[in-house]
């Protein structure tokens, strides 16, 4: 078996398996007529010149022997869903990991259910494992620059269905209808009509959208495996930080962290709830080679005043103005935390991070970004 990539997925793989190990830039010892199966990490893009040119390519969930296996794949909230199911199902001996934890090939194979999060990356890349149940959030714009195109993205969220057999569930969006799969299907459109069909009452779930939707189907999906309702416990789920997380300065004023908002419907669904208040919005860095005129075009619906920064902030800044939106290029996350600051007056105005853009240009990663954005919020006089 060979391995491509180095980071923590492809480091995980050559502690348990051995083989050869590639980095992905060293391609002049990489036997490109090689029937090896090979292992792709998943941050390793299908157009670098390695992966293009193998023969053999599969994912780490190719290699593994899970017992009964939940995955979790969309454009956002995967990450939420995952942790509350794990939280539902620990007591029936679930375990969690793939794209979030413990990577699927540490995870113990002797577990009595595997929940596992999914990305578009490791599923382009997987061949023959199928889940038990698939749950599939909404899919919107995301990854172009990875994947080349939104049909090759969606393209892969949607593979497992063609995998999966009789005995397997899959649960999807209702514009998905049209795809044929041989799992049973169960399709939603909004929260309220899912969680009525199956019983969920939403009024003793304590959590507003979009982790209501959240809530309502991991109580569905853990009921799929014989777990009743638990209100209580899904209740006690903690949301991670940085996932419109609310604080507040030393004058009272609200600011939100949503930092982990890296696609624009992330950015719309943060928005949403604000239409009557007067909001600073920052925008902006790596916008990963997507058209951003949905967002554009929402924003002219609110009383907003947009702060661009990063690799995108210049592009992002130039088409706001062609649509006479309010919007100032202030390029640092410190430069535009001292504008709003200056700005910022009344009860009736919020301040969102909610960038619809990678963090990669300038930080290490969106919790890098999430943590900056508070100290500098935290240090306001």
């Amino acid at each position: 078996m060979r391995i491509i990539g180095k980071g923590k997925t492809a480091r995980a793989i050559k502690e348990r398996f051995g083989g050869s190990w590639f980095d992905d830039d060293d391609c002049e010892n990489f036997d490109i007529d090689s029937i090896e199966p090979t292992v792709i990490s998943p941050g390793v893009p299908p157009h670098h010149t390695i992966v293009a040119n193998t023969k053999t390519p599969i994912s780490d969930l190719d290699i593994v022997s899970p017992p009964y296996s939940i995955w979790i794949s969309g454009t956002n909230g995967k990450t939420t869903t995952t942790s509350m199911i794990a939280l539902l199902l620990e007591n029936m001996g679930a375990v969690c990991g793939g794209n979030i934890g413990t990577p699927v090939v540490k995870l113990d194979e002797k577990a009595h259910i595997w929940v596992l999060e999914v990305s578009s990356f490791t599923l382009h890349y997987t061949t023959k494992a199928s889940p038990d149940i698939y749950l599939l959030l909404p899919i919107t714009l995301d990854h172009i620059s990875w994947h080349s195109s939104f049909e090759l993205y969606e393209s892969a969220k949607l593979s497992p269905l063609q995998t999966m057999g009789e005995q397997s569930i899959v649960i999807l969006p209702e514009s998905y209808r049209h795809i044929d799969t041989k799992a049973n299907t169960i399709y939603y459109k909004e929260t309220k009509e899912l969680a009525c069909r199956y019983g969920i009452d939403t009024d003793k779930i304590n959590f507003t959208e979009p982790f209501l939707f959240d809530g309502v189907v991991s109580l569905i999906v853990a009921g799929l495996v014989g777990k009743k309702p638990d209100y209580e416990l899904l209740n006690s789920f903690i949301q991670d930080s940085h996932k419109l997380e609310q604080i507040t300065d030393s004058r009272g004023r609200v600011w939100i962290d949503d930092s982990k908002a890296t696609n624009i419907d992330a950015t719309i669904q943060a928005i949403k709830p604000h239409r009557e208040k007067k909001i600073f919005l920052i925008l902006g860095g790596d916008d990963k080679d997507v058209d951003m005129t949905e967002l554009f075009e929402f924003l002219r619906q609110f009383d907003v005043a947009v702060f661009c920064i990063g690799q995108s902030g210049q592009n992002i800044d130039n088409q706001l103005k062609k649509r006479e939106i309010n919007s100032t290029y202030t390029e640092t996350i410190q430069e535009t935390i001292a504008h709003i600051d200056r700005l910022y007056r009344g009860k009736n105005s919020i301040a969102i991070l909610s960038p619809a853009c990678a963090s990669f240009d300038q930080f290490n990663s969106y919790s890098h970004r999430g943590d900056e954005f508070k100290k500098l919020v935290f240090g306001i006089k």
